[in-house]
């Protein structure tokens, strides 16, 4: 379980294609600190495990690469797919129950690859814009919570799909946000990954079968 709040970005040194996977090599520090065989750490907000890693002998601050292994049904639902060598990328280790929950209860489980439709800039702070994938919309509400790549956010509009335009929504980007995830980076046309708040999917089996 994580909360959306990105502890730092890595760098994706390596990505090697397998049979029906793919292994993904990341460079970071933070998140090495207390790293373990099968530990997770999620990726553009998509829980992977480390199967195994390396870090830098030294003083100072950690360094050093992990490496994850993406299965094809990851690969196929996420936008990691979309990954090369030298992107950059959104790291979070999971929350501890001690944690302060700063953003929101994300499990790392994507539910879609949404496409950026379009940024506007301002002086203090980005608005974004966002198509979703057919039947998400409907877990989105205004001012309530949605992670894209592992950022945690809020929703400032949400829109239906009418005609042959998708369902889409908005969320403003504030400066540190830009700074500090990749978002700042996201452009008009970029994949990114969509998590909706759980919670909102079971009010909606709650519902339905109390209906029933």
């Amino acid at each position: 379980m994580f909360t959306g709040i990105v502890e730092e970005l890595g760098v994706v040194t390596a990505i090697e294609p397998r049979t029906d996977a793919a292994r993904l090599t990341v460079e970071c520090g933070e998140v090495l600190s207390d790293v373990s065989h099968g530990a997770s750490i999620a990726v553009n907000g998509v829980c992977l495990t480390v199967t195994s890693f390396k870090i830098a002998e030294g003083a100072g601050a950690p360094s050093g690469v992990f490496v994850a292994d993406v299965m094809a049904e990851t690969l196929r639902r996420t936008a990691l797919g979309e990954l090369r060598p030298g992107d950059r990328v959104n790291l979070e280790r999971p929350v501890r129950l001690a944690d302060r929950l700063g953003g929101h209860l994300v499990q790392g489980h994507v539910d879609g690859v949404g496409v950026i439709l379009e940024r506007t800039h301002t002086d203090d702070w980005d608005v974004v814009r966002i198509g979703l994938p057919p039947g998400l919309d409907r877990y989105l509400v205004e001012k309530g919570s949605v992670a894209v790549d592992g950022v945690s956010l809020t929703v400032v509009e949400v829109r239906g799909a009418e005609g042959a335009r998708p369902a889409e929504f908005t969320v403003s980007l504030i400066p540190t946000t830009l700074a500090d995830t990749t978002l700042g980076l996201r452009a008009a046309g970029d994949k990114v990954n969509i998590e909706v708040d759980v919670l909102a999917k079971y009010v909606e089996k709650l519902h339905a079968g109390t209906s029933a």
